[in-house]
Order: C-alpha cells, then structure tokens, then sequence
C-alpha cells in the first residue's frame, strides 16, 4: 500500500487561477470559503503557465485537465502550447443549445480539447444531470468519443442540491451508454447510491475533486480496492481550494492497494481521457 514516486500523475482537475486577484477573492470562491482551511494565494500573470508547470514537476503529475472558460484566452493557448502535459476540458453551458455543441466542436477542431465539464448547480437557473437541455451535449461528446465532467452531490457555494443529485444520472447512462460520464467532487451525502451506479454503468466514473484525500468518501475507497479499480481516478483542486503540498502529503496515507495506485494516479484517466490515441 505504499504510495508509489514513478507513476507520471494525471491530475483531472488543475489549472491557472481564474482571476486577476488571489484565489479566495472572488465571488464564488467567497461562497466555498467555509469549507477550506485556505486556498492557494496564487495570482495570475504573464508567467502562470509556467508556474503552473514547475509546481506540476514538483509533485510528478505528468499531464494535467485544465478548465477552459468561455473567453481565457490564457487557458486555451497554454494547451495549444503544451499538448503533452495541459489537456483541456471545455466549460459548456447547457442553456445555450445548439451554440454550445457547435462552440465544443470547434475547441475540440481548434485547440484540441479532450473533454468537457459544467457544474449543474452553478447554472443560471441550474441544469439538472439529466435535463434534456445537457442531452445535444452529451451526444456531441459520444460523437467527439470525449468525456464530460460534471459535479455531482451538494454543492460547495450555497446553491439548491436537487440538480445535482447523482441518482440524476441513471437515466442519461440508460440513454446515453457509450457517453462517458465522469462526477466530480465526491458526490456526497449519496456515495452509497453513486457505488451501485458505479457497478451498473460500464461508462460512469468517478474523480475525487475537490475533496482532500483524507476525507475521501470510505465507500469509495473500499470500491477501488475491490470492484472499482478501474473506475476511481485521482482529482486535484489546484489552485481553486486545495494545495497541492496538502493533497499529496494526505494521499500517501490512502490505504489502496498496490496495484491499484497506478490505476488511480494515471490509467484510468489516461483510458478516459484518450491520451496515447
């Protein structure tokens, strides 16, 4: 069980600060302040990309899923640039249709994003997993063969739960088997529910954002070790509410099995992700 060196970490869930001011300034990390001891005091400027690198060599993450928002012009050239270690993952808006397939399609063409995420509760209003307004972004992702990414469980900011309830998901992986769907951020209180889906669905998976490593759900945990070693995959929260000095301290405390780490540190992101295609 001990915590491997070697493995060349992907890490789905890193990226460059989101704002022109410390991280914990902003709105919505205001909202999600409660739940973090303190977040990354990270500005950005000209050489974030390159801090970004460095800080990712001094923990071995090899590749990195990086958000890109509508408009960050920074993000989407630092992938452009740095294809073997940034990989992006497009935020897409549900409410806006067809426009939002057709923006996914030509990331996907332009600067080679290799998924897609949004937070339901976070919508304006929400868009709940299994609307059918998210339903022509899911198909586009099955046609781009891409996963997407979406939070699931009681969100952070002080928003309703109901649009993000994973049991939402039974009906999308029903009519949407090939889509591979990935939850973000734990997807608690219903970690139980989230594990029976887990074995029913070939295709749904899940990452460990935004929770640090030892308040990992047990059950989840106990998946990986057994039936779901191959579905389980490492998720960071850098810089948006976790450092990375604290995330890799308390990993090497995970009680994993030994071949399960390098499932749960690279292969199966690498397997979702499509990297080596």
């Amino acid at each position: 069980m001990a915590f491997p060196t070697d493995i060349g970490v992907i890490d789905t869930l890193i990226g460059l600060p989101t704002e022109e001011v410390p991280a914990g300034d902003d709105d919505v990390h205001e909202q999600i302040s409660y739940m973090f001891k303190k977040f990354p005091q990270v500005r950005r400027h000209e050489g974030s990309v390159d801090d970004l690198l460095r800080t990712m060599d001094a923990y071995g993450i090899e590749k990195g899923l990086v958000p890109v928002l509508p408009g960050d012009e920074m993000a989407a050239r630092a992938i452009v640039a740095h294809p073997d270690r940034l990989l992006g993952c497009l935020d897409v808006d549900p409410h806006r249709g067809m426009d939002a397939v057709r923006d996914l399609q030509r990331a996907y063409e332009t600067i080679g994003v290799v998924g897609a995420q949004f937070m339901p509760a976070l919508l304006a209003p929400p868009v709940p997993i299994d609307d059918r307004r998210a339903y022509p972004l899911y198909a586009k992702c099955v046609e781009l063969d891409i996963p997407i990414f979406v939070n699931g469980g009681v969100p952070g900011p002080r928003l309703p739960y109901a649009s993000q309830h994973p049991g939402l998901v039974d009906e999308v992986c029903y009519f949407f088997p090939e889509l591979k769907f990935v939850f973000r951020h734990c997807c608690e209180p219903w970690v139980d529910l989230t594990v029976k889906l887990l074995l029913k669905y070939p295709n749904l998976y899940y990452s460990t954002t935004g929770f640090a490593p030892k308040y990992y759900p047990p059950a989840i945990i106990e998946y990986a070790n057994t039936r779901g070693a191959d579905k389980v995959i490492y998720g960071g929260y850098y810089p948006y509410g976790l450092e990375l000095e604290r995330i890799f301290a308390e990993l090497r405390n995970l009680p994993l099995k030994d071949e399960v780490w390098p499932k749960f540190l690279r292969e199966n992101a690498a397997r979702v992700l499509g990297v080596g295609r």
